[in-house]
């Protein structure tokens, strides 16, 4: 796979594991490979459930609801 999408073996594992430094080019190359570079479509499609929940996340924080406040656990206690 590396030696077809014309990369190191390191940098395949790390495309693998998700490494956010990975070059967008390198995943393209990695779709082209694997024949899903058609689908890169649907990729770019628009996602309604997930603009909402972005618009839920761009609200003045006035306006959202309150965050939830984490409670102790006994294990929290134990270590005071």
């Amino acid at each position: 796979m590396a030696e077809r999408m014309a990369v190191s073996r390191d940098t395949l594992n790390r495309l693998e594991k998700g490494d956010a430094t990975i070059a967008l080019g390198t995943y393209l190359r990695a779709l082209r490979v694997l024949g899903l570079d058609r689908d890169l479509d649907l990729v770019a499609k628009d996602d309604e459930l997930g603009r909402k929940l972005q618009d839920l996340d761009l609200q003045p924080a006035a306006s959202r609801p309150p965050a939830r406040r984490r409670t102790k656990t006994a294990v929290d206690r134990g270590s005071e």
